[in-house]
């Protein structure tokens, strides 16, 4: 018999918009193995005045490639002020109403795999699976409230911090399994000295990754003409994201400034991507003479696998954190992997894929001196750049989403089995 499983993911609207993402692969890779996902999710497109039109209704169903979504009605929000904290709201409110709605039409789950960003789509979770007499997985690809502390949004003894802290508690112990995209997940818990209330055995790690397929046939078929990526005069760093002041590009340029003054003439960095810092930035690059920087502005994201294969070495680089020493997952990362070059880093983490498959240099301290080093170094040996490039796609079929796949699905039927054990007993004990 097939299981239905729950997939609950407040932004996965993107998903099915773009047809692609994180639960819009897995969702693919479980109906390839016998399994019924749904993905639910709110009617607005994060990030746009786009809203779902649910008619008068809490909720609507559409598929898209044999997935189906169901539109669960929130308000319009821009920004991150208080509309997108009521939208939120909103969606952990109506979730229950719809839930119960849609198990009555279609069936109830056999597994919720409730997914953050933030806390509430966890605790709808447990609560409507509680309900249904289901097992509930809490996926954490987002630490609340520890991430907003990390980036002084937030002071770690406030009032608000210790109550999301303590609900945080709450979710890690009431979910059947808990899935946390950083391998370092039971480490965190254990720093958060809750692992004397929370089974660390339930605490699993799958990482994001990267549909290798996919990836290669966009390179293949989406091509751009860019005369600076294909100038072999030069090795050309790419960086492909946002220009938002937690990416910190400002010191990408500092490096840029480094490396120009050491007369490597032969080296520049190429930065794609858009945000409300870029044209401070290039004005920045104009006034102070740095000229081994070109912003090439936004491309379709269709368009990312090849120039990251055109590229000489891809950087990843964001603001770092004391969440580092957890690990990584950022989407991108994995899309450097599927590249097949050298990935400079512009700090450490915890539990190195870098380190782990040598495909990289990963900066020592995060400061525009060490950048500087590591993008010298990654570009002095013609060899251990190839090499290190090679490793790379190696290292991403061990994050492809078929192989992601597999891991959910040992989860999911272990919880099962763990929720028919403790039936069983229930049953016996009465």
């Amino acid at each position: 018999m097939k299981k239905n499983i729950w997939i609950w993911n407040h932004y996965a609207t993107n998903m099915y918009k773009d047809q692609a993402g994180r639960h819009f692969w897995l969702a693919e890779n479980l109906i390839k193995q016998g399994y019924n996902p749904t993905i639910f999710c709110a009617s607005t497109v994060h990030n746009t005045n786009e809203n779902i039109d649910t008619g008068n209704n809490k909720f609507v169903l559409d598929k898209t490639k044999g997935i189906p979504f169901v539109f669960v009605e929130t308000p319009q929000y821009l920004g991150n002020g208080r509309q997108r904290i009521k939208n939120m709201f909103t969606f952990y409110k109506n979730i229950f109403p719809v839930a119960k709605e849609y198990a009555e039409q279609y069936g109830k789950p056999d597994v919720i795999l409730a997914s953050s960003v933030h806390p509430l789509t966890l605790v709808a979770g447990i609560k409507v699976a509680k309900n249904l007499g289901v097992p509930c997985i809490c996926e954490v690809r987002d630490l609340w409230p520890e991430s907003i502390v990390a980036y002084d949004a937030l002071k770690r003894n406030s009032v608000i911090a210790k109550v999301l802290y303590q609900g945080e508690k709450w979710i890690y112990k009431k979910a059947d399994s808990i899935i946390m995209t950083w391998e370092g997940g039971r480490e965190y818990i254990m720093d958060q000295k809750w692992d004397n209330q929370i089974d660390l055995e339930k605490v699993k790690h799958i990482s994001n990754g990267v549909v290798i397929d996919t990836f290669d046939k966009n390179s293949e078929e989406y091509k751009i003409i860019d005369s600076d990526l294909d100038n072999k005069d030069y090795k050309n760093i790419v960086y492909a994201g946002s220009i938002r002041k937690v990416n910190n590009i400002g010191m990408l340029l500092d490096a840029a400034k480094i490396i120009q003054n050491q007369g490597q003439k032969n080296i520049r960095i190429l930065i794609y991507g858009s945000g409300d810092e870029r044209e401070a930035l290039e004005k920045r690059c104009e006034e102070e003479n740095i000229n081994n920087v070109i912003f090439k502005g936004r491309v379709e994201k269709k368009y990312i696998p090849f120039i990251l294969k055109k590229s000489y070495i891809n950087i990843l680089h964001n603001s770092s954190t004391s969440l580092d020493k957890y690990g990584q997952s950022q989407n991108k990362f994995f899309e450097y992997l599927a590249a097949g070059k050298c990935i400079v880093q512009t700090y450490t983490t915890g539990y190195s894929i870098c380190e782990k498959y040598n495909c990289g240099i990963s900066a020592s301290i995060q400061n525009a001196k060490e950048i500087a080093k590591a993008i010298i170094t990654a570009c002095s040996d013609e060899g251990k750049n190839s090499l290190m490039g090679k490793n790379a796609r190696e290292a991403a079929y061990q994050f492809d989403f078929n192989r992601l796949t597999e891991k959910l699905i040992n989860i999911i039927e272990s919880v099962d089995e763990r929720e028919e054990a403790s039936d069983e007993l229930i049953r016996k004990t009465s």
